[in-house]
């Protein structure tokens, strides 16, 4: 759900001195013939998954870690894509030499989730069966489907059992759904700043969010594409409404307060004023209707909204989590009120019912929701401690 665009300034580039970076890196694409069954009952034939990996496979294929996006995230988790390209995966500061997800010692995967607009089949791509774009009519997507699919790659890729399926918001649901869907292929599940289900504030916010985007004249009933038009205005309100719900209101005091960027409030004239933090949401809306698909936006957000992950155990997640075999890590965040700690403590409440060994920590930052994306030092230091038990059971 978070901002993968949240980075640190001043990261350094694969050319900087003392980077440690993993360098230049290098999307690939996996397609796949075979037809995907999904949650809603329809199949998706054929279909495509871009991803990146980070690091070396070794000889017995038990290194291997899974890296779980958010919302607006995407494959490109880490590293650079050129040497001239000055912006670095939205996971640059957790992933590479020495860094928690170490590169020395773990292959990682990082993809672009099905549904997505980074080149994973989805709403933009062409449907087989009218040469147009999928648009609206793209099937639903559940977070089981995503695993079903990471699966498929996770063969493609001669890996069959991961070290670690980790993520953070919406990738900390796909890291417990791999660990009740394929028990047996997960050693370590990190769940970052999540939740077991979203409250109804959570799934209030993405209605508004999604009648934003649909409510924009462009939307043009979800064909947009075919009608050469893009729902920008929309899809700009709803990553401004998004972006100020992953922030605390400490975290935007500290960055804006009331500083001004244009006009005066002595004698200002009506409208001639503008805030610092107004300009910012102006611009994260821009640049976000600028890179992000509306279709995707509302697809991934249903599938948000729809997420239980104790729906199909009778509603009881301690059930649920008793089919899990592996070690957990659950961190939250003190001033993340959208995935709040109280909900990262349902988890491990329900984790100790099922006996399953869980590390639990709420790490005291002011950033908010965005802080499993920021380099804090006691999460990075937990984090690291953490991953350095991984591999070693």
């Amino acid at each position: 759900m978070p901002n993968p665009d949240s980075q640190a300034p001043g990261t350094a580039g694969p050319d900087a001195p003392g980077s440690d970076s993993v360098g230049i890196v290098t999307p690939q694409t996996a397609r796949f013939e075979e037809p995907l069954l999904l949650a809603c009952g329809r199949e998706l034939v054929p279909y495509e998954l871009v991803y990146e990996t980070y690091g070396e496979l070794n000889s017995s294929r038990s290194n291997a870690v899974l890296v779980c996006h958010a919302l607006s995230g995407h494959h490109h988790a880490a590293g650079y894509h050129s040497a001239d390209d000055r912006k670095p995966g939205w996971w640059n500061e957790y992933i590479g030499p020495g860094k928690p997800i170490d590169t020395n010692r773990f292959f990682v995967v990082s993809l672009n989730n099905l549904g997505g607009c980074h080149g994973s089949t989805g709403p933009t791509s062409i449907n087989p069966a009218s040469g147009k774009p999928w648009g609206p009519d793209f099937p639903p997507l559940r977070a089981r489907d995503w695993v079903h699919s990471q699966r498929h790659l996770a063969d493609r890729l001669g890996i069959a059992c991961w070290a670690a399926v980790i993520g953070g918001s919406l990738g900390g649901m796909q890291a417990m759904r791999w660990a009740l869907e394929y028990p047996e292929r997960v050693k370590h599940c990190v769940v970052i700043a999540s939740a077991m289900k979203l409250s109804a504030q959570n799934i209030a916010f993405n209605e508004i969010a999604r009648h934003a985007i649909q409510s924009d004249p462009d939307f043009a009933e979800g064909r947009y594409l075919e009608a050469e038009t893009i729902p920008g205005r929309g899809l700009a309100l709803a990553r401004m409404v998004g972006h100020i719900t992953y922030l605390s209101d400490d975290a935007m005091a500290t960055k804006f307060g009331r500083d001004l960027r244009s006009g005066s409030l002595e004698q200002g004239v009506e409208g001639s004023v503008e805030f610092q933090v107004q300009s910012y949401l102006h611009y994260q809306g821009s640049q976000f209707s600028g890179s992000f698909d509306a279709n995707t936006y509302i697809l991934m957000t249903r599938a948000l909204d729809y997420f239980d992950l104790a729906r199909e155990y009778g509603d009881d997640p301690v059930a649920a989590f008793r089919h899990a075999r592996c070690s957990f890590l659950v961190i939250s965040f003190s001033t993340d009120w959208r995935f709040s700690p109280a909900r990262s403590r349902e988890i491990v409440d329900a984790l100790i019912a099922a006996d399953r060994p869980v590390t639990y920590a709420e790490i005291d930052a002011k950033e908010g929701h965005d802080a499993f994306l920021m380099p804090i030092p006691r999460y990075r230091d937990l984090f690291a401690a953490y991953m350095q038990r991984v591999g070693t059971d």
